[in-house]
């Protein structure tokens, strides 16, 4: 089955049928209509896989387990999303299951052309999620980590690290420097990747 671009809705049924005859695309799922993810430079790739492997060896031998992109995030019974890492600490969300139901933690590696979508509806209905206390952008255009983190619905503070800086992530009970974040990564000139 193939993306049909001509609907304006889908069943989650259909979404999960489309899902699992995909092969060469990624699609999220929010209140009925399918999203299909943008490719992924190899920037983002570099930064994604270094962060999933910080994670994995720092909560080795714990509770909590780290997956990658391939794994599907349930926000609600209508939202289903494919974030670059997320973290649960809850035992049901292991073993054969496809989807992960209690994410804690998730992080988004942002470009030019997701960051707005990152930042705004999508943190919007992260936000809407209980289970989440933390979630973390990092950035492919210079070396920027943001922390988001839940206090008391419905807020939450705001926390940024840079190159010689050590991430918290309190939820999880770990710390790592952004450098090792950003290990093998080319930023692109200094003229277009600062922050305006």
């Amino acid at each position: 089955m193939t993306a049909m671009p001509h609907r304006t809705w889908m069943s989650v049924e259909e979404y999960f049928e489309l899902d699992r005859n995909s092969k060469d695309a990624r699609y999220e799922y929010i209140d009925g209509h399918v999203r299909m993810l943008a490719g992924r430079t190899l920037n983002h790739s570099t930064i994604s896989l270094n962060i999933a492997s910080l994670l994995l060896g720092l909560l080795r031998g714990g509770p909590c387990h780290v997956y990658n992109a391939d794994a599907k995030v349930r926000l609600s019974e209508s939202r289903y999303v494919l974030p670059d890492v997320s973290v649960s600490c809850d035992e049901r969300d292991r073993g054969e299951i496809d989807v992960v139901h209690s994410p804690r933690v998730i992080i988004e590696v942002i470009s030019p052309s997701t960051e707005g979508y990152d930042r705004g509806e999508k943190f919007a209905h992260y936000r809407k999620c209980s289970t989440i206390q933390e979630y973390v952008l990092i950035s492919t255009q210079y070396p920027s980590i943001e922390v988001f983190k839940r206090t008391k619905n419905p807020f939450w503070t705001y926390h940024i690290f840079e190159m010689g800086d050590d991430v918290a992530l309190i939820s999880i009970d770990v710390h790592f420097a952004v450098t090792d974040v950003y290990e093998n990564v080319i930023f692109p000139s200094a003229e277009s990747s600062e922050p305006k």
